[in-house]
């Protein structure tokens, strides 16, 4: 069998072997020392039927709940990017048996809630929000002492939304550095106290440590959100064996109660394609004259298809076909034409069914006639990078008028103008993975091309993504 690619790009790849132990799991993880730029040039027609790697959040959640479980979990099509990777070595410094079987397929040995052991060392997460914050709630719930860090990007995200219900469980904080952020060391208490949390923010990541710290507290814990974020983390604790209730609260929000120390069983996990990573081939095609692409088995779980939902208003040719059930979610395929886009009105409350797709929207938006405006864009300053900021800067450079009123991104498109969008110019990637992604695709479509300051960060959530693009027939080099 071929050892899959782990990073991939210009800078090259790293193998992963079959069998690989963490050590050389962890070696193959992208260490960004030096920036890679990529340059996207005007291209032919994209066309192609291709399958998109795993979803990433699905990803963190099968390593963690394998942790969490007795018996043997077997993944398959796990995403084998950086991120993941960085949450499969904590998984094991944790306790678990972690196996890497095949391309895509893992197998996880738990030790089952309350079986943690305290890592050697620190758990570096690189640049994995996800699985720093969702970890924190796992140990945070365990009799052990843990430190959390990761990189420079990681180290200025915002924690505090974390630590604070974990504090109120019972969790102490250790040791933090100013405004909550990494490296941050957590005591777990003896046993957790079950509460009942409204989340500040709509946030599947508050939510889910919540829920993980619940587990191992006695009694129900419930998390009220005013808008439902991905439910993700729900779907996977009823599939290990937990009991969970959802419930509808108030107009957009849901209510999520568990019972804490189950005993929860080993069980297979399918990870579906991501649909944050479908979004960059799916945008491409729809603004590369020509173009007519098949995006395969791409999960459509209505809490993450709010890019869909958004291009389709914009006049977006998008059919969805053959939908069925994989990995326990709604998965399905995706024909993409190229089309004539209309700018629109984004409504706030459809932020968390795609706070990670607005890079994308935003150079969607570029080639549409008209004005779009995404509002209730708050989040994403605090994501891997200021992401509104990145953004309006990023276009600037490719010779598009944008403005940010508040926490709303307005873009004016040049579908309508006959001039079409210029580009020629360098956008800042700020070490975020779909900032470059985004530009990239923005170059394809763009008289001038596009190029990006830095590449390298692309392995973290889509490791094939250069490869596959230019199977496509896009021109990046």
């Amino acid at each position: 069998m071929h050892s899959p690619v782990i990073g991939n790009g210009p800078r090259g790849g790293h193998l992963l072997a079959v069998g690989s132990t963490l050590t050389e799991i962890c070696a193959a993880v992208s260490s960004h020392s030096s920036p890679t730029p990529l340059a996207a040039r005007a291209s032919q027609a994209l066309r192609g039927r291709i399958s998109i790697p795993g979803d990433k959040s699905i990803s963190h959640r099968a390593l963690i709940f394998g942790l969490l479980s007795v018996g043997e979990t077997q993944i398959t099509r796990l995403l084998e990017g950086d991120d993941v990777l960085r949450t499969a070595a904590a998984v094991k410094a944790l306790g678990a048996t972690v196996e890497h079987t095949g391309e895509g397929a893992w197998t996880v040995r738990g030790v089952g809630i309350g079986g943690l052991v305290q890592p050697a060392e620190v758990l570096d997460f690189g640049n994995a929000g996800t699985g720093s914050r969702l970890m924190m709630g796992v140990v945070g719930s365990h009799p052990i002492t843990t430190t959390i860090d990761g990189d420079a990007s990681l180290r200025k995200r915002p924690m505090r939304r974390i630590l604070d219900p974990l504090e109120m469980m019972g969790a102490t904080v250790v040791a933090e550095e100013p405004g909550g952020r990494c490296p941050i060391t957590l005591r777990g208490a003896a046993e957790m106290i079950p509460i009942t949390y409204q989340t500040p923010v709509p946030s599947a990541q508050i939510k889910s440590a919540v829920l993980l710290a619940g587990l191992n507290a006695p009694g129900t814990t419930t998390v009220i959100e005013q808008e439902a974020s991905r439910d993700h983390t729900e779907r996977m604790l009823r599939h290990f064996g937990a009991e969970v209730v959802v419930e509808p609260h108030g107009t957009h929000g849901r209510r999520v109660s568990l019972t804490g120390q189950p005993e929860l069983h080993a069980a297979p996990v399918a990870v579906p394609a991501d649909p944050s990573s479908a979004a960059f081939p799916l945008v491409a095609a729809l603004v590369v004259p020509g173009s007519e692409v098949v995006l395969e088995g791409v999960m459509a779980n209505p809490l993450r298809t709010g890019l869909v939902t958004t291009l389709l208003e914009m006049g977006a040719d998008i059919t969805l076909r053959d939908r069925r059930a994989d990995g326990g979610e709604e998965v399905a395929d995706l024909d993409v034409r190229f089309s004539a886009l209309k700018g629109v009105d984004v409504p706030a409350e459809r932020a968390p069914s795609m706070i990670d797709e607005y890079p994308i929207l935003a150079v969607a938006a570029a080639f549409a006639s008209g004005e779009t405006r995404m509002r209730g864009l708050a989040e994403l300053r605090v994501k891997e990078s200021d992401r509104l900021a990145a953004v309006a800067d990023g276009l600037a450079a490719a010779g598009i008028k944008a403005r940010i009123e508040g926490d709303d991104l307005i873009v004016e498109g040049t579908g309508g103008t006959g001039a079409g969008v210029r580009g020629g110019g360098t956008a800042a990637t700020h070490l975020d993975h779909r900032i470059a992604m985004a530009f990239l695709v923005l170059g394809l479509g763009a008289k001038e091309g596009m190029a990006i300051d830095d590449a390298g960060m692309i392995a973290t959530s889509f490791p094939s993504f250069i490869p596959l693009m230019r199977r496509l027939g896009a021109d990046l080099g």
